[in-house]
């Protein structure tokens, strides 16, 4: 296979996702705040500053982020009753409910690209996946 082949393969399934995601999961979240929302069930609450590995973009970028999740109560700010300098984020009863609609949209998505192949064609896809991401 050619790198040009696989860019162009690679660039449409990115797309179709991004599209499939951004469409299915409006008006009420975008993908960004799918995986804040993820991250913060399973921590229970984290400072701002914590969801920068998680997110490929800037600190001032994941305010706006939570300033929209806040007011769409995905989150809440909470402010440390020990030190009040700290604020932490919390997911919200909302928050986990637009989780859990946001997870079962991209399973099914996932899951009807992938059941395209054979059941073992996708254990070899999802294992030369792992290879060359871990390089």
């Amino acid at each position: 296979m050619h790198t040009s082949d696989f860019v162009k393969l690679w660039s449409k399934l990115s797309k179709d996702y991004q599209n499939h995601m951004e469409d299915q999961l409006a008006p009420s979240l975008t993908e960004s705040q799918l995986t804040v929302l993820e991250v913060l069930e399973q921590r229970e609450q984290m400072k701002p500053s914590d969801l920068l590995p998680y997110l490929e973009t800037t600190p001032a970028a994941i305010t706006t982020l939570l300033d929209r999740m806040e007011k769409n109560e995905l989150v809440e700010r909470v402010r440390d009753s020990v030190d009040r300098r700290i604020v932490w984020i919390q997911i919200t009863e909302r928050g986990i409910q637009e989780k859990s609609r946001g997870l079962q949209i991209r399973n099914e998505y996932i899951g009807s690209v992938l059941n395209r192949i054979s059941a073992h064609n996708q254990q070899l896809f999802i294992y030369l996946l792992g290879k060359i991401t871990n390089n």
